[in-house]
């Protein structure tokens, strides 16, 4: 969760408070591969096209593989900034599926490549080492993921060349499912709860039909569920912390440590009771879209904060930009955000909104636990609560300017249901105001919303209706309200 990020004990101390926080840094989409699509690409999910965790949703798809993979950020790095690249941990949630080319197939771009086999997990899990399978049990001292990767990274940096510039990602499952602690800690956090927000256990009515499905207030067994939960993903945490100390005492003691940039970052929120829905993400909210973002690095003043919007796809521009890339000649949508860590860029001139797009997943048949919800919902426990369903489908344009701070979204259903939330009056989103804004801004933000839907590179980093150099033309506006997701639709050719 977002909101306990501060008691983050060493990560905090040697990444935030030794460089920069970004408090409005946000996902492109709250859901793991098309988030870590957009990370690896510096593109939004329309144009990089992995809308789901599925195969079919393209996530390390075939198509995935020869339209994007080659594109990727690190490919760039190593094949035109000479870097030695290491990757360790949970890559895409599909990856080692025998129909996009097993464990076998290590993506261009990575010198060393230690990759989970598929979705995430702690102990019995596979590991693509440089293609060739590694298999890990049960056993603590031998086995536990988060343990390995951070021991893997270790022997990375004792042994790759002292001539070229390194880049490594090295990517935890911790603290996704299943949730399991290594042993030490195993008890910690045992009276910690979920934040009871104001926002918490209450019925979010005048929100999309999904939110107002969930049974308010939630049953004890479903708070009690929720509650073990958020301890449990702490606890994961914790082995999360010891991974971050140990690979930056590494550095340190090489002396590499102030020459190398650490960014920190998650690639989505998650929710634990917020109006009602017991816990997962996917959803347009603060509390899914929001993640944790510290970067310490060369000329990157201690102690800032900063509360300049930066989304993931900037993640890739940025790196880029460090290694000397100019972004421009690639096809990423994102813009560089090493100018805002380094001082160079007050708030008045940095950009003003980015695009949050999802596509709902459904089920064709009904759950036999909850057969009266019928198809066309999935993730519907517990209590019957679906925390998804094929009409979940929204784009969003998240605003934050020096005179706003708005959300502005619109779902692909029947209703072309509109949500707007004033964050700054209104941070838990309690009140939709999509029916009392004034009918100008309304029209604004669709424009923006459909310009944005269709944007490619340099398209998706023009001005927004707040910055001042934003332009309005309503002989622009397009015929209908409808929705542009056609393009996120089209399959991959």
């Amino acid at each position: 969760s977002y909101m306990t990020i501060h008691l983050y004990f060493k990560t905090k101390k040697l990444i935030g408070d030794a460089g920069i926080s970004f408090s409005n840094a946000f996902v492109a989409s709250p859901l793991c591969c098309p988030s870590r699509a957009s990370i690896l690409t510096g593109k939004y999910p329309h144009n990089h096209h992995v809308i789901n965790n599925t195969l079919e949703g393209n996530c390390s798809s075939k198509a995935w593989q020869k339209s994007e993979e080659a594109n990727t950020f690190p490919a760039l790095l190593k094949a035109n900034a000479g870097y030695q690249t290491f990757f360790a941990g949970k890559y895409l949630n599909q990856y080692g599926h025998s129909e996009a080319g097993g464990v076998e197939h290590v993506p261009p771009g990575w010198n060393f490549w230690v990759a989970l086999e598929k979705n995430s997990k702690y102990y019995n899990y596979t590991l693509s080492v440089n293609g060739k399978p590694q298999k890990h049990g049960a056993d603590y001292s031998k086995d536990y993921l988060t343990d390995v990767l951070a021991n893997m990274s270790l022997d990375f940096l004792q042994y790759k060349s002292n001539y070229q510039p390194f880049f490594m990602m090295v990517s935890t499952p911790a603290p996704h499912s299943p949730w399991t602690a290594a042993p030490q800690y195993q008890d910690s956090f045992n009276s910690t709860k979920a934040p009871r927000d104001p926002n918490f256990n209450i019925h979010g009515k005048d929100k999309h039909w999904l939110i107002r499905q969930a049974k308010t207030p939630m049953t004890n067994s479903s708070v009690q569920f929720l509650d073990d939960a958020f301890r449990k993903r702490w606890r994961t945490l914790l082995s999360v912390d010891d991974l971050v100390e140990k690979i930056v005492n590494r550095l340190k003691v090489r002396g590499e440590l102030d020459n190398t940039y650490i960014f920190f970052t998650s690639d989505n929120g998650y929710h634990t009771g917020q109006f009602s829905l017991p816990l997962d993400k996917r959803q347009l909210y603060e509390f899914d879209i929001r993640v944790p973002l510290m970067v310490r690095g060369p000329n990157i003043k201690p102690n800032q904060t900063s509360q300049m919007l930066v989304a993931n796809v900037d993640l890739g521009p940025t790196i880029l930009d460090i290694a000397g890339l100019d972004v421009n000649k690639t096809q990423m949508d994102g813009m560089s955000f090493l100018p805002v860590m380094e001082g160079k860029v007050n708030s008045s001139s940095w950009r003003t909104d980015i695009l949050v797009e999802y596509e709902g997943e459904g089920s064709n048949v009904s759950d036999p636990a909850c057969p009266l919800l019928g198809p066309g919902v999935s993730e519907c426990f517990p209590d019957c609560v679906c925390e998804d369903s094929y009409n979940n489908t929204y784009a969003c344009v998240r605003t934050v300017a020096p005179s706003a701070n708005l959300q502005y979204c619109e779902f692909d259903d029947n209703e072309v249901f509109v949500e707007v939330y004033n964050v700054t009056a209104d941070p838990f989103q309690l009140t939709n105001i999509a029916k009392t804004i004034d009918q100008e801004v309304l029209e604004k933000m669709n424009h923006r919303l459909m310009m944005l839907q269709s944007c490619a590179g340099q398209s998706c980093r023009t001005p927004g209706v707040y910055d001042p150099r934003y332009k309005f033309d309503p002989r622009q506006m397009f015929t209908s309200h409808s929705w542009r997701l056609g393009r996120l639709r089209q399959k991959m050719k």
